[in-house]
C-alpha cells in the first residue's frame, strides 16, 4: 500500500539497535509520535545465568530481528521503500550483538538505497528526553496538524495529540499499532515519520545537564548539542545499575524483568535504616561516583546475616535492600547537586536536568532527584519508565536528531559485506573525552586497545573538515565530498 501525499510521512527512518539483549522495534515520527513498536524479550533466556550470555543473546537477536522489523512497519502502515534513512546502534555494547543490528541495517539501506545513520547507544539515552519537545518537532507537528484542522478532521487531530510526546505517551496511536505494539531494546528498529506533536510542549533546549544511569554507566554530562558532551563526572568502578543487579542476586531475588526493578520492589517492604552503611566518597568534592565499596559492604552483611534466602529472613533481606537503596541514591543525590552547581556556574542558561538510562525507571531515584532539580530551580525531565530502559524509540529519535543536521552516511554498496569489507562496530566507544576543568576523574581502565575515538571528538573533527571545505573552491570541495562518500561505501 502506498500513502497519498497528505498521508505519507515527510521524514521516515528505520532504526536498529543490538547492543546487548532484547530485540525491539519502534516507529517514531519527526514530531515525536510513536506509531508502532515490537519486542522480543530475552529476559527468560538470561535470568538463569544471572547476566547476559553474549552468544545466546546473538542467537536470539538473529531469530527475532526480521519479524520485529516486519511487525513495526506493519503497525506504522509504511513499507521499507517509503523510509528516508536507516539508523542503527554501532556501539558501545557486545560486538556479537551489535553485528546483528548493523548487518540488518546495512541490508535495508542497500536494498532500498537509503542513507545510513550510525548511533551511539548512550547518546540515544540522553536525547530521548527531547522526543517531541524540540523546536523542529513542534514545527513539524503544527505543519502536519494544520491540514487536518482545516478539513475538520477532529478525530485525527485528537489521535495525533494523544500519541505525540514520549513524555505523555499512553500507547500506540492506532488500533493496528495497538495490536502489534511492544518495545524495549537492543536490536531495535525504528521508523521515523512526520506527524502531529503535542500542542504546548515545552522544548528541551541545549544546553542541559544530563545524568545517565544504567548497568554499565554512571555519567554526569553537560549536553551542548548533538554529539557535543562535556563530562562532569563518571563512575570510578561500578555503575549504580550493576550494583543494584549484584545486590538483587545476593538477596536471592528473581531478576526478571531486571535486578534493579526487583530490588526496588523488594525494598518497599524494608527499613531504610535497618543496616548502617556509609555514603561513598564523602571526602572527595567531585562529581564522580563509586559503588564498589558499598556493594562489598552489603555483600558482607548478607553473608553474615542471611546467606540463604528464606521466608524466615525475608524481612531482614528487605531491610538490607532498603538500606542499600537509601545510601546508593544519597550518593547519587550528592554528586548531582554538585554537578548542578558546576553547570550553572559555567552555563547559567541551563534550565533542565535530564535523567535517563535504565536506572532512571526507578521511582525512588526519580523522586529523590526531583528534589535536587527543584532546589536548583531546574525542570526535571525523565522519559517514561519504559523509555528509560533500552528501546528502539530512543535510537530512532537520535536518528531523527542527526538527520535534521545532515549527519548521515551514503547507502552501502551491497546488502551483505564482502569477505574483506569492514563492518563498523564500536564495542568500546566513549561518548566524550572532554572533561570539565574541575573534574579529576581517574581512568577506569588502562586498557586502550580497540577503544574508538569518542563521539564528541569525531563531531569536532567533522566540523573542522566542513570548515576546511567551506574555504575551498566549489569544485575542490565537491571532490572531497565524493571521495569521502566513496570511502564510506
Amino acid at each position: 500500500m502506498r500513502l497519498s501525499a497528505s498521508q505519507r510521512p515527510t521524514t521516515s527512518m528505520q532504526r536498529l539497535l543490538s547492543s546487548c539483549d532484547d530485540t525491539g522495534v519502534a516507529v517514531v515520527t519527526t514530531s515525536g509520535r510513536i506509531l508502532g513498536e515490537s519486542l522480543a524479550t530475552q529476559a527468560d533466556i538470561h535470568a538463569a545465568w544471572g547476566g547476559v550470555v553474549p552468544n545466546l543473546a546473538q542467537e536470539a537477536h538473529e531469530a527475532a530481528i526480521d519479524g520485529c522489523v516486519e511487525s513495526a512497519l506493519a503497525a506504522a502502515g509504511v513499507t521499507a521503500d517509503q523510509l528516508d534513512a536507516v539508523a542503527v546502534t554501532i556501539g558501545p555494547g557486545l560486538s556479537l550483538c551489535l553485528r546483528v543490528g548493523v548487518l540488518k541495517a546495512r541490508q535495508l539501506a542497500a536494498e532500498h538505497r537509503l542513507p545510513l545513520i550510525p548511533v551511539h547507544h548512550m547518546e540515544a539515552h540522553a536525547l530521548v528526553a527531547r522526543l517531541g519537545a524540540t523546536s523542529f518537532a513542534l514545527e513539524a507537528a503544527a505543519a502536519e496538524s494544520a491540514p487536518a484542522v482545516a478539513a475538520g478532521s477532529s478525530a485525527a487531530g485528537s489521535s495525533a495529540a494523544a500519541g505525540a510526546s514520549g513524555a505523555n505517551y499512553a500507547g500506540p496511536a492506532t488500533p493496528a499499532a495497538a495490536a502489534e505494539a511492544a518495545v524495549d531494546t537492543r536490536v531495535a528498529v525504528a521508523v521515523a515519520a512526520a506527524s502531529a506533536g503535542q500542542a504546548g510542549a515545552e522544548p528541551v533546549e541545549f544546553p542541559f545537564l544530563c545524568l545517565l544511569i544504567s548497568g554499565g554507566h554512571n555519567l554526569l554530562l553537560l549536553v551542548e548539542g548533538v554529539g557535543r558532551y562535556t563530562q562532569l563526572g563518571t563512575t570510578l568502578d561500578d555503575a549504580l545499575g550493576e550494583a543494584y543487579d549484584k545486590v538483587a542476586r545476593l538477596l536471592g531475588l528473581d531478576l526478571r524483568p531486571s535486578g534493579g526493578a526487583a530490588l526496588e520492589a523488594f525494598a518497599r517492604g524494608g527499613d531504610p535504616a535497618g543496616l548502617p552503611l556509609s555514603v561513598p566518597m564523602q571526602r572527595r568534592p567531585t562529581c564522580d561516583f563509586s559503588y564498589a565499596g558499598l556493594k562489598t559492604a552489603v555483600r558482607l552483611a548478607i553473608e553474615e546475616r542471611c546467606p540463604e534466602a528464606t521466608e524466615e529472613n525475608r524481612q531482614l533481606r528487605a531491610d538490607i535492600a532498603a538500606s542499600f537503596q537509601r545510601v546508593a541514591v544519597q550518593h547519587l543525590e550528592e554528586r548531582c547537586r554538585r554537578a548542578v552547581q558546576w553547570a550553572q556556574e559555567s552555563h547559567p542558561e541551563v534550565r533542565h536536568l535530564v535523567v535517563a538510562g535504565g536506572v532512571a525507571a526507578n521511582a525512588y531515584v526519580r523522586s529523590r532527584l526531583s528534589a535536587v532539580a527543584a532546589d536548583a530551580g531546574l525542570r526535571l525531565v525523565c522519559p517514561p519508565p519504559r523509555l528509560c530502559t533500552d528501546n528502539g524509540v530512543m535510537v530512532a529519535w537520535a536518528g531523527v536528531e542527526r538527520l535534521q543536521l545532515g549527519l548521515v552516511e551514503p547507502p552501502p554498496a551491497s546488502s551483505q559485506p564482502g569477505e574483506d569489507d569492514w563492518v563498523d562496530l564500536r564495542p568500546r566507544w566513549p561518548l566524550t573525552d572532554k572533561k570539565d576543568s574541575r573534574s579529576y576523574s581517574a581512568p577506569r581502565s588502562a586498557k586502550k586497545k580497540r577503544v574508538f575515538t569518542s563521539l564528541t571528538q569525531l563531531m569536532q573533527q567533522q566540523a573542522e573538515q566542513q570548515d576546511q571545505r567551506a574555504g575551498l573552491p566549489a569544485e575542490e570541495a565537491q571532490q572531497q565530498l565524493e571521495e569521502q562518500a566513496a570511502g564510506a561505501a
